[in-house]
């Protein structure tokens, strides 16, 4: 990234930056995100709009010593101040987190203490613009994160600004709630849908991202980090075809929410299996209600242990993926 301000943000160790990054750029909109991942240099950069205006901010993360040195470069040449985007920089990178309390909390579970003790520091990466994680939540309910992430690339070529970024690779803005409304066409019950349309979603998956986007413009419905997380949520799951597991995501990374729980989360059920915390016997749906009763032990931490749990399911999916190419 050439030119702007270069801020240290400073970081409470142990610090993730590893699965920060990598967090972030599986799910990397191309023209809006840009990651690279080598080693002891960790990168991530992005457009973005906050009250004053547009800009980029590019994270990164070096190798130094035992822990890791991040630094935030910003590009205020949109009317963004300098503040907001260093502010969202420590947001989306959860810098804040008190990483030793809530590891030594998750610790005292025997089987999710080697994880905690593989992956210390384990963060939850937060997000710069809450109507923008609400459409992503919503687009990436019950398909892959590869599959949300092609399905958004179109939707930021059809309505999202160009920008003029410095950054290589960087052209778009991701975009507003009323720019999703006028580009996606509403789904017609019974007809076949233009496979050329901006979100190739089903009906009913389409119908509740309009919804969603034309209320966000409205102003009939509100996502401010101040809200209470538990309000947040029960707003959220009256609205159409959005459910529990969409609510807590949006709470989890839009306000921080430390105890965040995804119920019926298949990735969970892979991770504690992974971790002898489910026998394999145990048929999917009564593993949810186990895994569930175990994670209240974990409160008021939850959120985090979804991520060790989430990266223990990764883990397990590439040795398998690895055994598989050796045979």
């Amino acid at each position: 990234m050439t030119g702007g301000a270069v801020v240290d943000l400073g970081v409470h160790e142990p610090y993730d930056a590893p699965g920060v990054f990598a967090f972030l750029a599986a799910r990397a909109v191309p023209g809006v995100e840009v990651a690279h991942l080598a080693g002891d240099r960790l990168t991530y950069a992005r457009t973005l709009r906050t009250r004053s205006g547009t800009g980029t901010l590019g994270v990164s993360a070096r190798a130094a010593g035992a822990g890791w040195r991040l630094e935030v470069q910003v590009d205020t040449s949109g009317g963004a101040q300098e503040s907001e985007l260093v502010d969202a920089a420590r947001r989306l990178l959860d810098l804040d987190h008190d990483a030793i309390a809530a590891d030594a909390a998750l610790a005292r579970d025997p089987l999710l203490s080697l994880a905690v003790r593989d992956v210390p520091g384990i963060r939850v990466p937060g997000s710069v613009d809450a109507a923008e994680l609400l459409v992503r939540a919503v687009v990436g309910q019950q398909i892959s994160v590869a599959a949300a992430r092609t399905h958004l690339s179109r939707l930021v070529q059809a309505g999202g600004s160009a920008y003029d970024a410095r950054v290589p690779g960087l052209d778009r803005l991701f975009p507003t709630p009323t720019q999703i409304a006028e580009v996606v066409p509403d789904p017609v019950p019974g007809t076949a849908p233009d496979p050329q349309r901006p979100l190739r979603l089903p009906g009913r998956s389409t119908a509740a991202v309009l919804t969603a986007a034309r209320d966000l413009a409205s102003g009939a419905l509100v996502i401010d980090r101040a809200t209470d997380p538990v309000l947040l949520r029960e707003s959220l799951v009256q609205r159409p075809s959005i459910g529990p597991w969409t609510a807590a995501y949006v709470a989890m990374r839009v306000l921080g929410d430390p105890d965040a729980w995804l119920s019926t989360d298949v990735a969970l059920v892979a991770g504690a299996r992974s971790l002898g915390m489910l026998p394999a016997p145990v048929p999917t749906r009564e593993a949810h209600r186990v895994l569930a009763r175990r994670a209240e032990s974990w409160a008021p931490w939850r959120s985090y242990a979804v991520m060790h749990l989430w990266q223990a399911a990764a883990r397990a999916s590439s040795d398998a993926a690895g055994s598989r190419l050796r045979r």
